[in-house]
């Protein structure tokens, strides 16, 4: 019975979501279309699980006190009516179960080593992700930040029914007992009331099934990356490229198997933030502009960088929106990014634990070796890098200017963190410059993939322009 509640309660967020991408579709937008399945499903679960987080700080501002029927039954509710209204509105009137079905299931290239090499990266993601929850289900909680900033949220709200504050050691000695402590009460609710639901639908805490989101996240954002890449035009086995990348990425999947640190779930929500951006520009449809607004309110509920993660995506919407200008505005932004720079090298002020104050004196050997020598990685920034040398004469089209805008940005913001603050005096011991480089990694895998494949059109056209132009002898 534990097990079924448990299911149906990690299936509520994906329900929730996936009602909602569906509702808010264009008509014409077909979910057999290349990626559309992938990204309704891996979006989905992300937007449901925050949604639902939503909800609960709703219940717990009005007073009512946490409970499945509480919880659960206004949702399941909004996911009926959500599917009502996107089939009488015709969204999903042209919705065939089979075909979308067949968009996932049916490998989408015709040449014999391909359909191989599709069937074996698609068997190895499903057997990681089997291995990884099995990992995840029967290991405790990982200590450290797990123990004395997230679970700990997530163990008072779950017994007290409710969000209590936290506060820091100073108030809360004040406060005698009408607070509770922390390591870092100002974080935002939203992970810890995840692992609450979690809690919540078993009927008991469980510091080791509480954590099922984190695997629910990884899966989502992998069915999100593919999808979106294939709707952005990309081939099908260069999309399952993508999604292999961030799925195989060693420090992401220490971070489903030791689940418990909001990392990942950063990753996760920026990373679809910057996808919905990008189908934003090149559709220019207003739900993937509601999408990625979502997505880029939810970075800054997960952790307190997450404001700055989702500016980032400013200068690529810059470029979008003024095609001919576009370019001169990120331009400008970049160049008030170091006056700001250069601001601080006369003040000191502290935001979110970090000291600002202009000192330049990064840890280079310690970030070569955490990016290019240790095993967290694998080849990803070679691969960045060699993307970007590949296609730098295509970099500033318009196909790929919004996404090396944004790439540009949330580097020049790493760049900022481990060179000027006092982040760098952590980077020695590989902790945070590889937990904050994770917020980055899909977005570098996604600039990877859109990079090479504009690199790879642009060599075919050159190679074969008969075959790129094939009507070009016409009236020659």
């Amino acid at each position: 019975m534990e097990i079924i509640r448990l299911v149906l309660g990690l299936a509520l967020p994906w329900m929730l979501g996936g009602a909602l991408m569906i509702a808010v579709r264009p008509r014409e937008r077909s979910p057999g279309l290349p990626g559309e399945a992938a990204w309704i499903i891996g979006a989905g679960c992300l937007a449901g699980a925050f949604l639902l987080t939503v909800w609960m700080r709703v219940l717990s501002q009005i007073g009512i006190r946490f409970s499945v029927a509480a919880i659960a039954l206004p949702l399941v509710v909004m996911t009926a009516v959500l599917v009502v209204f996107a089939w009488r509105t015709a969204a999903a009137s042209r919705l065939n179960i089979g075909v979308a079905l067949r968009t996932i299931t049916t490998p989408p290239v015709t040449r014999k080593i391909a359909r191989m090499v599709w069937w074996t990266v698609i068997g190895w993601l499903a057997l990681r992700f089997i291995l990884l929850g099995v990992e995840l289900g029967l290991r405790p909680l990982y200590p450290w930040d797990a123990w004395i900033q997230w679970a700990t949220k997530a163990r008072v709200w779950y017994e007290l029914q409710r969000i209590a504050p936290f506060a820091r050691a100073d108030a809360w000695f004040a406060a005698d007992g009408a607070l509770y402590f922390d390591a870092s009460p100002e974080y935002p609710p939203t992970m810890p009331l995840l692992q609450a639901w979690t809690a919540i639908t078993l009927g008991r805490w469980d510091d080791a099934l509480m954590n099922w989101p984190w695997w629910q996240i990884a899966v989502g954002l992998t069915l999100a990356i593919h999808g979106g890449l294939r709707s952005l035009g990309a081939a099908p086995l260069t999309a399952l490229a993508g999604a292999f990348f961030v799925a195989s990425l060693p420090l992401a999947n220490a971070h489903v198997a030791l689940a418990g640190y909001a990392d990942l779930p950063m990753a996760a929500y920026y990373g679809v933030a910057a996808l919905a951006a990008l189908r934003w520009a090149h559709f220019r449809r207003w739900h993937d502009a509601a999408t990625a607004a979502l997505f880029a309110f939810a970075c800054s509920q997960i952790k307190n960088p997450g404001i700055i993660w989702a500016l980032t995506l400013l200068p690529g919407i810059a470029v979008a929106l003024l095609p001919r200008r576009g370019l001169r505005v990120a331009g400008f932004g970049f160049a008030a990014a170091a006056l700001l720079f250069a601001i601080l090298a006369q003040t000191h002020p502290v935001i979110f634990n970090y000291r600002l104050h202009l000192d330049f004196d990064p840890q280079w050997a310690a970030l070569g070796r955490s990016y290019f020598l240790l095993g967290n990685w694998h080849l990803l920034w070679y691969g960045a890098i060699a993307a970007a040398v590949l296609a730098h004469r295509q970099l500033l089209s318009p196909q790929l200017a919004p996404v090396a805008m944004i790439t540009a940005a949330g580097a020049l913001f790493l760049f900022f963190v481990f060179g000027f603050t006092n982040a760098r005096d952590w980077v020695a011991d590989q902790t945070t410059v590889n937990r904050a480089s994770l917020h980055f990694a899909p977005l570098v895998v996604i600039f990877m993939i859109l990079a090479f494949d504009a690199f790879s059109r642009h060599w075919q056209a050159a190679a074969h322009p008969a075959a790129a132009f094939p009507d070009a002898h016409i009236g020659a």
